[in-house]
């Protein structure tokens, strides 16, 4: 196999441009790429036609506007290339007006109370800066999505707003260090995909996976990952299999795929690309799970995406690696040689530290979700508080720096930014510290605290917006300083003595890190319910407007949307308990209970002691009864939640009367699974679905 001959061959990049655009319409369109601009109306067409002759060489015959409304995965209208002729044949036309804007009907979309049903049109527009690609004999254009008034309806607007207002702020900064050559900042990212594969017929026999990508129900295995032995183990044939069709499938659609490994728990894999632009790597890690999917069908298998499909083994997480770099090829976050980069460097890195304090809650609020909240806390996720990990060396620069104090790492002095230069760092100046919420990790932050079933778009949303802002600060106060080298120290130093509450390097999965985190002020926000009120506070919604992301409709709609969404699977979620609780778990314990009784009346007529038998019945009979309580109860819970009030009441309600009533289900099944006969329980087990991939 030819990787780079085959790499990309599905999508509409540079390359091909550069190869079928005449030179002006070529220049015009790069440079809209390059810095953001406007397209040109003139050339619209130019690339149409360019494009829609590609598509139509490789097979294409429909077109669609590919775009990601806020369900959480993407959504796509077809439409054929055909035109119909006087002489009743067809040509294949695509013009100018079709690429950059469609007509959608956007009723049916989460839109959390902005628009009427009766409001149905939506539009899309073309992301010029992320490549078109033929998907299943499909030319998908990636596009923002708007109502007729002019509401974004998507995840992908406000995540180019919030890039454009960092590159913004980011370009002030570096005009005070003298750097007039960099013409953009552009926050990049990678982010690390964690999947389970099962077998097919496994997941096919599960109600609960078919309807919430959950087991609700599962009592722990002999084995499960314990030994470690699966994490970076040998890969399994059928896994290898899977995952070099994976490969090729993304690297035809000019996806980085990279490295590939097995995870801790039984059946979970790791899949890792490497960085890209934000908007680039948020539309490419959508394609990614969706082909996931498709590529496991092929082999028998099903992907499980959710946050924690199994209980008492590991979740499934989406590490996001964020970085800021320039067009001219320099990282940010990377320290540098010289005074002037090191003093940038810091600057840099204490605008994200305040940022992550000061806006904490946002950052929690963009990884909640109902699957989510099983998966926070876990040995394998970092907790519910948000915190940062920079390591030893790093700390100590830090500390030396606000308290004007020498740095023992060097021992030649207290430390002027802008005068002496920090040591040399290299790019592993820190540990890997797996139990942290945001972690720098030599020239990046990981963001360890998405699910995987996430769209990585809202979270890079919250950071690019919160280090927009703080460096907006930052930029005021520098720009109008008489001493910059002074000024610079002084706001360095100012700022770790305000917000290192929000550092801290040990291990985040003690209690005795939760009680200190309570004592330093930080946020513990456990579930759904506590944390998405606070994307309507006040101090968040005067931060979207500075910055122009959200309006305040916008934010409130929002907030909505991922409170009604929460509700809703926790709903299925709770119909489905009661779904598989009395049509198969109750009978099939049940008929068990009946020849348990028949046996033990056999021995008693025998003469022989059917004591075990009779403790056994007792204890199935009180879990049996115990569980069809609860589905009563339950049932009951839901009617009474439709008059909670509101989404927010609602979620609370869920939060704390529904969700206890079904943990006390799940334990009494659970229960139950362990003390019946293996030929009665009604459907597989951890043991059968965690194994099941030879």
């Amino acid at each position: 196999m030819n990787v780079p001959e085959i790499f990309g061959e599905n999508v509409f990049n540079l390359k091909v441009m550069q190869e079928r655009l005449p030179k002006e319409a070529f220049r015009s369109l790069k440079k809209t790429i390059d810095e953001g601009r406007l397209l040109d109306a003139k050339i619209a067409g130019i690339v149409a036609n360019a494009m829609k002759d590609w598509a139509v060489e490789k097979g294409a015959t429909h077109f669609t506007h590919w775009f990601q409304p806020m369900t959480g995965i993407t959504a796509e209208k077809h439409d054929s290339f055909i035109s119909p002729t006087k002489d009743g044949r067809v040509i294949m036309e695509f013009s100018g007006k079709e690429l950059v804007v469609g007509e959608t009907d956007a009723s049916s979309f989460p839109n959390g109370g902005m628009r009427a049903t009766f409001e149905a049109r939506g539009y899309t527009a073309w992301d010029p800066t992320s490549f078109a690609f033929i998907k299943d004999g499909t030319l998908c254009i990636p596009t923002a999505f708007f109502s007729y008034s002019g509401e974004v309806l998507d995840k992908k607007t406000p995540l180019l707003k919030s890039m454009e207002a960092l590159n913004a702020q980011a370009l002030r900064i570096l005009r005070l260090f003298g750097n007039h050559s960099v013409k953009r900042v552009y926050p990049t990212v990678g982010a690390e995909q964690e999947y389970f594969l099962i077998d097919r017929k496994m997941y096919d026999a599960r109600r609960d996976l078919v309807f919430t990508g959950r087991t609700l129900f599962g009592a722990k295995p002999p084995k499960g990952q314990e030994m470690e032995d699966h994490y970076y183990g040998p890969i399994k044939k059928r896994v290898s299999d899977f995952m070099r069709d994976l490969d090729v499938e993304l690297w035809k659609l000019g996806i980085l795929a990279k490295t590939k490994h097995n995870e801790v728990a039984p059946s979970q894999h790791e899949l890792a690309p490497i960085f890209t632009v934000t908007n680039v790597a948020s539309d490419q890690n959508q394609l990614m799970m969706e082909t996931m999917k498709k590529v496991a069908g092929k082999h028998g298998l099903y992907c499980l995406l959710h946050e924690k499909p199994f209980a008492g083994v590991n979740g499934s997480g989406k590490h996001n690696n964020w970085s800021m770099s320039t067009d001219t090829g320099t990282n940010l976050l990377d320290p540098g040689n010289t005074p002037a980069e090191n003093g940038q460097f810091m600057l840099f890195l204490v605008a994200v530290i305040k940022a992550v304090d000061e806006y904490q809650n946002l950052l929690r609020l963009s990884v909640a979700s109902a699957g989510n909240d099983h998966r926070l806390g876990g040995n394998e996720a970092p907790p519910a508080i948000v915190s940062m990990f920079i390591g030893d060396e790093l700390a100590e620069i830090l500390d030396a720096l606000e308290k004007d104090k020498t740095y023992k790492g060097r021992g030649k002095g207290v430390i002027k930014l802008g005068v002496e230069a920090l040591p040399e760092l290299p790019k592993d100046t820190t540990d890997r510290n797996r139990t942290s919420p945001f972690a720098f990790t030599g020239n990046k932050f990981e963001f360890r605290m998405l699910g995987s079933a996430f769209s990585i778009a809202g979270p890079n949303i919250m950071i690019n917006t919160a280090v927009a802002d703080v460096l907006r600060g930052f930029a005021d106060e520098l720009e109008g300083a008489k001493d910059f080298n002074a000024a610079l120290h002084d706001l360095v130093a100012r700022t770790i003595k305000e917000h290192k509450r929000i550092i801290f390097n040990g291990n985040n999965y003690t209690e005795e890190w939760t009680k200190e985190a309570h004592r330093r002020g930080l946020s513990d926000l456990r579930s759904c319910a506590d944390a998405l009120p606070h994307f309507a506070d006040q101090k968040n919604l005067e931060l979207f407007a500075r910055t122009k992301v959200f309006t305040e409709r916008e934010v409130r709609s929002r907030m909505e949307i991922m409170l009604d969404n929460y509700c809703k699977v926790l709903t299925i979620e709770a119909l489905t308990m009661i779904e598989m609780g009395r049509k198969l778990i109750y009978p099939a314990v049940d008929e068990y209970l009946s020849e348990l009784c028949a046996a033990a009346y056999r021995k008693e007529q025998m003469g022989v002691s059917s004591e075990c038998d009779r403790a056994l019945i007792a204890k199935l009979s009180a879990d049996n009864d115990a569980l069809y309580r609860c589905a009563a109860e339950i049932e009951n819970l839901l009617a009474q939640s439709k008059e909670a009030g509101g989404a927010e009441h609602t979620a609370r309600f869920f939060a704390d009367k529904i969700i206890p009533v079904m943990r006390e289900m799940r334990a009494n099944a659970d229960e139950m699974e362990q003390n019946t006969a293996k030929k009665y329980w009604p459907f597989p087990t951890y043991g059968d679905i965690l194994f099941s991939v030879s």
